[in-house]
């Protein structure tokens, strides 16, 4: 047996001694050894770099960050002497008995003066004998002739909802605090299904009543010097 493998070994190492140079080449590649390192190869830190996308991160804007509420207002107050004003001023300042829609707190009360009004909810920091001064109007007219302000604009996801009003200086009103009222107790019993609690809630609501007391629109003289004294 041993003889046998000698004869073979001799045999193969003469074959190798015959064949060309040309095809030893693919048999001496094939038995090459190639020899591997557990430490990973030195990439140039440029190349690392270009391999890697850097976005910059770009601060977002106040609009951008800021999420608007479905209630959410911006109040807008014109003061420029438009050529309306101008020429309905004078008519609506000689014609008396004048109205007004003012708004408090966001709700709209057209009033004259005299007129009562029971606020529905309890105004804070409101004592009875007080005057307060109304400075929120959309409307101002009297038989014949209306001022009013434009139209509000419906927010939207982006923008907030804008509410026109008069200018104060075209108008006094004043209102003063009667009193506050309140409604009986109202006790409502809440119960669920299949058992035997019952549970009582007490709601006793308070609201504020107001006297209209002053109502007066100024003259077109009286509201071009105020805008002059305001600059």
């Amino acid at each position: 047996m041993a003889l046998l493998a000698r004869t073979a070994r001799q045999a193969l190492a003469e074959s190798r001694a015959v064949l060309p140079p040309s095809l030893r080449l693919p048999l001496q590649a094939r038995i090459a050894t190639v020899s591997h390192t557990l430490n990973p190869p030195a990439v140039p830190e440029a190349l690392i770099r270009a391999g890697h996308h850097h976005i910059p991160a770009t601060p977002a804007s106040a609009d951008e960050r800021k999420v608007f509420t479905p209630h959410a207002r911006s109040d807008v107050i014109s003061s420029k002497l438009t050529p309306e004003i101008e020429a309905l001023l004078p008519l609506l300042h000689s014609q008396p008995a004048h109205y007004i829609t003012i708004h408090l707190h966001g709700r709209p009360y057209l009033v004259t003066k005299g007129d009562s009004i029971r606020l529905p909810f309890l105004m804070p920091d409101a004592c009875p004998g007080d005057i307060l001064r109304l400075n929120r109007a959309t409307h101002l007219g009297s038989r014949d002739y209306t001022l009013k302000a434009p139209a509000p604009v419906k927010g939207t996801a982006d923008h907030v909802k804008k509410v026109f009003y008069l200018d104060d200086r075209l108008f006094t009103c004043r209102a003063r605090v009667l009193g506050i009222e309140s409604e009986p107790l109202r006790v409502k019993e809440k119960t669920k299904r299949r058992r035997r609690h019952t549970k009582h809630v007490k709601s006793k609501l308070y609201f504020t009543v107001l006297k209209i007391s002053e109502l007066e629109v100024k003259s077109l003289e009286a509201y071009e010097s105020a805008i002059g004294s305001s600059r």
